[in-house]
């Protein structure tokens, strides 16, 4: 069991970065015994690997039919991208009272480890720091079901790495953007703030 446990976060980054590069694309189905065959993996493992892959919305699970990679009708996915960006932006000025220099020290620590991530990092270690770098900012809000509310919106769409997250520019664009988010915190500057976040829903790497 512990060796089982060890190999399978390699397993599971290998399935998402074959999802990412295409290998198995939207709403395609992933077979547990194609799987055991293509990674040389065991039954057991492959579950596991899949179980986690659907906890982080890459693919889904239908009871009774198995595993597809995660997909979504582009308007349903234009339009929950938009509710985002309306409530992503009117965040930022009920969090911007609750900033404080420690909570900026902590945001800036998540945007450096996310970049070096770039050069050293697997794909799901991007996706959790990524993530905790955004639950890290709007924990700040007053508003607590403002920010449940976000949580919620980001959840309703596939994880990053199941989308276009693939070019090199786009998610070095993410990176500088965080960096620039924590600038805009630590001026308390709302309107840049707001500004940024825009962009970086709006370019669906976030």
């Amino acid at each position: 069991m512990p060796k089982a446990a060890a190999t399978q976060p390699g397993l599971v980054d290998r399935i998402a970065l074959d999802i990412q590069s295409g290998v198995y694309g939207p709403g395609a189905w992933l077979k547990q015994i194609d799987l055991q065959e293509r990674y040389g993996a065991k039954r057991l493992d492959v579950r596991r690997a899949l179980d986690q892959l659907t906890a982080k919305r890459l693919i889904a699970h239908i009871p009774n039919r198995g595993y597809h990679v995660y997909t979504m009708d582009p308007d349903q996915h234009l339009q929950i991208r938009d509710i985002r960006v309306l409530l992503e932006t009117g965040a930022a000025a009920d969090l911007m009272p609750n900033v404080t220099a420690a909570k900026v020290r902590a945001l800036r620590a998540l945007a450096e480890r996310f970049s070096k991530l770039l050069q050293d990092g697997t794909l799901l270690e991007q996706y959790e720091v990524n993530l905790a770098f955004h639950a890290g900012m709007y924990d700040m809000c007053s508003n607590r079901e403002l920010a449940a509310l976000i949580q919620e919106t980001r959840a309703r769409g596939p994880a990053a790495p199941a989308k276009e997250w693939v070019t090199r520019s786009r998610i070095e664009i993410s990176a500088r953007e965080h960096f620039d988010m924590v600038e805009a915190l630590e001026a308390r500057d709302v309107k840049r703030l707001q500004k940024i976040i825009a962009q970086h829903v709006g370019q669906d790497i976030s």
